[in-house]
């Protein structure tokens, strides 16, 4: 396949099969970012999509300055920045149902009853994990989704958001200090206790066994 910054000059002068070799080689990645920050398959891609339709159409901007994949993943933030800002909070109830295409489900919460050998692993700890980190400002997610889920640097990360690295390291500080508090918050309300930084394990049951985070 031909070498990325060739693709990008044939696009830029709007040759469609060139473009279309772009997506074949930044679809996956795209899509895993978007999949982080969106949360849920069906919003992931139309979010991908929405990122490859707004980088063929302002594809004449870019001067290279940065990875291709850089520019793409900034595109991807800025959407998802963008709306996320426009829509209304909503507050779930877990005691709601949730509709589905076929039919309403209701909400299931593990109960720390029966579990005595097992307490917020798997399907319990990314929620807990997911949950929390829904909760914090959209710029903190952001922020922690490239570093610890995408790890970028730094240097991309200020390119993708467009701001200092000071700025990046401030808002990583944030969001990492705010996930923390909001874990704990949670795990609070699953009956967990979290460990304090100097013992060996990140959170302890009901009955004293210990579980990692």
């Amino acid at each position: 396949m031909e070498a990325v910054s060739r693709l990008v000059c044939r696009a830029q002068k709007r040759d469609l099969v060139a473009f279309e070799q772009l997506v074949l080689i930044y679809q996956d990645r795209v899509y895993a970012l978007a999949r982080h920050l969106a949360g849920n398959p069906l919003d992931a891609e139309d979010l991908a999509q929405e990122v490859f339709v707004r980088a063929y159409r302002s594809i004449h901007t870019f001067r290279g300055e940065s990875d291709f994949g850089t520019w793409l993943h900034r595109i991807a933030v800025n959407l998802w920045l963008n709306s996320r800002r426009k829509a209304a909070v909503a507050v779930v109830s877990l005691d709601e149902p949730v509709t589905t295409r076929d039919g309403t489900l209701q909400r299931e919460v593990s109960t720390l009853e029966g579990e005595p050998e097992s307490l917020l692993l798997g399907r319990e700890l990314n929620e807990l994990l997911q949950r929390a980190l829904e909760g914090l400002p959209k710029e903190q997610q952001a922020v922690l989704v490239l570093r610890e889920l995408q790890d970028h640097t730094y240097e991309e990360m200020a390119r993708i958001l467009n701001c200092s690295l000071g700025t990046v390291r401030s808002r990583l500080s944030r969001a990492r200090e705010g996930l923390r508090k909001a874990v704990s918050k949670r795990a609070g309300e699953l009956g967990v206790r979290l460990a304090a930084k100097d013992e060996p394990c990140a959170a302890e049951g009901a009955k004293g066994r210990p579980v990692r985070f």
